[in-house]
């Protein structure tokens, strides 16, 4: 005798069909949306984070020493 829970069901097979089509385009929503908040607050973000990186690897050179004047003193 065959075991009535391992029978196909149609029914739960369709059921499924529609969850995984509603849940594919509510992930697609989700991930546009995300997409669309990380290019606006990223970029800043990203500007830094380069600008870290790059002077971490290639640091600028220091400013050249400043020289100290004498003060002239009025007579």
């Amino acid at each position: 005798m065959s075991n009535p829970w391992l029978k196909r069901n149609p029914f739960l097979s369709l059921w499924l069909s529609g969850a995984n089509k509603v849940m594919g385009s509510a992930r697609g929503q989700i991930n546009a949306a995300l997409k669309r908040e990380a290019s606006k607050a990223g970029a800043p973000m990203t500007e830094a984070a380069t600008r870290q990186v790059t002077g971490v690897w290639t640091p600028t050179p220091d400013k050249p020493p400043t020289v100290v004047r004498k003060r002239r003193i009025p007579r």
